[in-house]
């Protein structure tokens, strides 16, 4: 895919870049030959079918996936250079809800970075939990266990969790699926606060008209880039029939998809395993 040439965005510094990735589980490729650029302070929905591979995509930015071939740099070094620069929210039905652990323990898990295995936390590690937990609204639930917790407040315990992680780039993987409309604005006025303090950050969704509406970017994924830009760019009839098929439909400008087959393979984690 060409460059957008006329993109203004474009000439910002990139904070992520990916060339030519190839991303593989058990030798079938997942993600083949991408590449693309998000500069400083983006905000870019990633978008797909089923099994398009956004999910890992993710996982492959977190280093929690090996590439095959292609390079990921951040700020214009390797991925691993910059270990407290990435966090990352996964899918909820990703994570072991049952590992017994409490909502405080999990936030601080955005710490690990800084105080590592033999230190422990200090007095900016609890002030940046506290802080985290506060803007989430989930002080309150500070000593309960994540498996007692409802969807949408397990989900502010892990947006907690990556802003006590203070990261320059913050990957969500569908934050509103699953979740109640309190906890979908929460994200969404989470989003905004983000976007005014400079964090680049990558969200994926099934809501093409959300991600039409609330992002200035979009990536369109089916294992390989169908496109990226702004929606005027990549919300064709081409680029929709090229990702989606016959599950999309398109009625004044209103995008409708049946996902209705399996998604990306998932593997269930434990919340310290994304810390």
């Amino acid at each position: 895919m060409k460059k957008q040439s006329h993109d203004p965005i474009q000439k910002e510094p990139a904070r992520l870049e990916l060339e030519n990735i190839v991303v593989a589980y058990n030798g079938h490729p997942i993600l083949e030959d991408l590449s693309f650029e998000v500069p400083h302070g983006a905000q870019v929905a990633v978008v797909g079918p089923n099994g398009a591979g956004k999910s890992t995509l993710f996982k492959a930015l977190v280093g929690l996936l090996p590439l095959r071939k292609g390079q990921i740099r951040i700020h214009g070094l390797p991925l691993g250079q910059h270990k407290d620069c990435v966090a990352y929210i996964p899918q909820r039905e990703e994570v072991d809800w049952h590992f017994p652990v409490i909502v405080e323990e999990v936030v601080m898990m955005g710490r690990f970075n800084d105080y590592g295995w033999l230190g422990k936390p200090g007095e900016a590690d609890h002030e940046a939990v506290s802080r985290s937990m506060t803007q989430m609204g989930i002080s309150k639930l500070a000593k309960r266990s994540i498996s007692e917790l409802s969807g949408g407040q397990q989900q502010r315990v892990f947006l907690a969790r990556a802003l006590a992680q203070e990261p320059h780039i913050l990957l969500m993987d569908e934050p509103f699926t699953g979740v109640d409309i309190s906890t979908q604005e929460v994200t969404l006025n989470l989003l905004e606060d983000l976007h005014a303090r400079g964090v680049t950050v990558l969200v994926s969704t099934h809501d093409l008209n959300m991600a039409a509406e609330r992002f200035e970017r979009i990536l369109l994924l089916k294992r390989r880039l169908i496109a990226y830009g702004t929606r005027e760019q990549v919300f064709t009839p081409e680029n929709i029939t090229a990702a989606f098929g016959k599950q999309a439909l398109i009625l004044d400008n209103l995008v409708v998809v049946d996902h209705c087959c399996p998604g990306d393979e998932h593997e269930h984690i434990h919340p310290e395993e994304t810390a």
